[in-house]
């Protein structure tokens, strides 16, 4: 059972579901992020191992319900190698048919809204999202049918009004879109910094340690930093991304697969404002089913593009992230039949990302098959970032053993060992 603990005014009067952590750090960049420590000198309700996006959110939910809650990570939050670092992340709410990542990302939009306005830049742009199909297919008719289901605003577009209020992209080939006019870009990196520090403030600890893969032991207790220290806490919530399969090999080498994936930031001309926020919103292309997304110039940053395809293996432990030519020519190609104006423009900034994804692209959330206050979040598949808010929240009641409806798609008995996407 978990050890009550009295929480400030301010917790509970803040409203929102969120997560993250603050640190005893060693190095200048870590103590941005810390506080005098609190929770190493008594009791630990749960660690969460991972200051990423679901980490964090999920940190964040057990603090405000009262825990006492430490929060690590290796190298510090939303750094060079995580999923949830770097610049941008969508959030939408076209999913098709599958009704649970509409809902997802629809309850997590209020605490974007939040956590922006306690950030000194914007954490979310609502510059809007347009996703294009060649025809209006099944994925666009069940995305409506969702939508007038939940009551949350969609419109469509068929290729007349697109080629009226978007004349920057060619629109060959492509006969309707869905429009969300108040969803939007999220700054990812920015976003789970200022998490961190809120989480700090508020009572919660962050400390920039490295943990070792746990081993086989009747109970599990404690986790072990990669300098010798034992730290104890009744649950434990490991969030570590890519790095989960190497965690637990045994559970998840086989079910969680890290794939390279390629960012390219292009720049616009000098005074086109075309490609701004404003007149560009957030965009995919479905491109039956082989998807192109991307942001308008977000902060001056530059155009931004990426294939959502599944790239080879990543090691996130050991390869470089220098881009390819080959994934550069094929964004090329693709600005050259949907984006003519950019296809030949510089070059701005790159990023060799990864995806961790499921057999399908379902998220994980469930606990260890042997220790039962273990729990495991992951698998974002790529998808994952706009939903951290609800999915921290619904972690943090099923870790708190509070009633919940569990979701089977969640579950880690749904996770195959072949990759066969089907969220997207």
């Amino acid at each position: 059972m978990f050890r009550r603990t009295r929480v400030s005014r301010r917790i509970l009067l803040s409203g929102v579901a969120g997560a993250i952590g603050a640190s005893i750090a060693k190095t200048s960049a870590a103590a941005e992020f810390s506080a005098a420590p609190r929770v190493l000198d008594g009791h630990i309700d749960v660690i969460v191992i991972g200051a990423g996006v679901f980490g964090a959110w999920t940190a964040w939910h057990l603090l405000k319900a009262g825990r006492r809650v430490l929060l690590l990570d290796a190298w510090g939050p939303a750094h060079a190698r995580a999923s949830s670092g770097g610049e941008s992340r969508m959030t939408r709410t076209a999913y098709g048919r599958d009704e649970i990542y509409t809902r997802l990302a629809w309850d997590s939009l209020e605490d974007w809204r939040w956590l922006s306005s306690r950030a000194g830049l914007p954490i979310f742009h609502p510059a809007g999202v347009l996703f294009f199909f060649p025809r209006a297919e099944s994925y666009v008719t069940q995305t409506i049918d969702v939508h007038r289901k939940l009551h949350i605003p969609i419109e469509t577009f068929e290729r007349v009004t697109l080629e009226k209020r978007f004349p920057q992209i060619a629109w060959e080939g492509i006969e309707i879109a869905l429009y969300e006019p108040d969803r939007g870009a999220l700054m990812a990196r920015r976003e789970v910094q200022t998490l961190v520090k809120e989480f700090v403030s508020a009572g919660g600890e962050y400390r920039q340690l490295s943990v070792t893969p746990p081993k086989t032991s009747a109970a599990f207790t404690t986790v072990t930093t990669t300098s010798g220290e034992s730290i104890g806490a009744e649950h434990f919530v490991f969030a570590c991304g890519p790095w989960l399969p190497k965690m637990f090999p045994d559970v998840l080498g086989k079910k969680i697969f890290p794939t390279r994936q390629e960012v390219f930031f292009f720049a616009p001309p000098g005074g086109d404002a075309r490609f701004s926020p404003g007149q560009l919103p957030g965009w995919a292309d479905f491109n039956e089913g082989d998807i192109y997304y991307g942001f308008p110039d977000l902060e001056a940053r530059g155009f931004k593009i990426a294939h959502d395809r599944h790239g080879p293996p990543i090691d996130v432990d050991t390869d470089d992230r220098a881009f390819s030519q080959d994934a550069l020519q094929d964004v090329r190609t693709f600005m050259q039949r949907r984006f003519p104006a950019l296809a030949q423009r510089p070059l701005v900034e790159t990023r060799v990302c990864q995806y961790e994804n499921s057999s399908n692209g379902d998220l994980l959330v469930d606990r260890h098959p042997e220790w039962n206050n273990v729990w495991l979040l992951g698998a974002g598949s790529g998808h994952g970032f706009k939903h951290g808010p609800a999915v921290g929240r619904y972690t943090a009641r099923r870790v708190a053993g509070e009633q919940v409806e569990v979701e089977a798609r969640f579950g880690l008995q749904s996770k195959e060992t072949r990759q066969q996407r089907d969220v997207h």
